[in-house]
């Protein structure tokens, strides 16, 4: 039973240890953004109308959240992707935000999916919402999904 036990604990630790030291390439996570809402088991697509000052607090509201780091991209290419790992495990969660040009209006779209499972249980569009209320904190709706 106690080595049943520490087979089990060995296989935690290394399950734990993966998970964080798990490479990320940015060919595969800093992708394009297709700005159409979509919700999926795994992650969202919500995109808001915004211009490139508008990508630039939103970069800089993405980059201020805790366990978040840039992987891609950057604020002035208007194209930019982020790892935001969760707190216990440290599973990573991409979210890739890019500027999109119409002449309807410029729009931000912003993919936000796990690496590591399924489901995500609501984890990345809740992320995501934050970033908009904090972007847009006077506006109730400004967000589409």
């Amino acid at each position: 039973m106690t080595y049943a036990l520490l087979i089990l604990l060995d296989i935690i630790v290394l399950f734990a240890v993966w998970v964080r030291v798990a490479a990320s390439n940015p060919k595969r996570w800093h992708v394009t953004v297709d700005a159409t809402p979509k919700q999926m088991d795994g992650g969202v697509i919500m995109v808001t109308p915004g211009d490139s000052d508008t990508f630039k607090r939103l970069f800089d509201i993405a980059k201020a959240t805790p366990r978040t780091r840039l992987l891609a991209g950057g604020a002035d290419a208007g194209h930019a992707t982020f790892i935001t790992r969760s707190a216990v495990w440290g599973f990573p969660d991409y979210s890739t935000m890019q500027l999109h040009r119409a002449q309807n209006g410029d729009q931000i779209a912003i993919y936000a999916r796990l690496r590591f499972g399924r489901k995500d249980l609501g984890v990345n569009s809740a992320r995501v919402t934050d970033w908009l209320q904090r972007l847009h904190p006077t506006q109730s709706g400004s967000r589409k999904t």
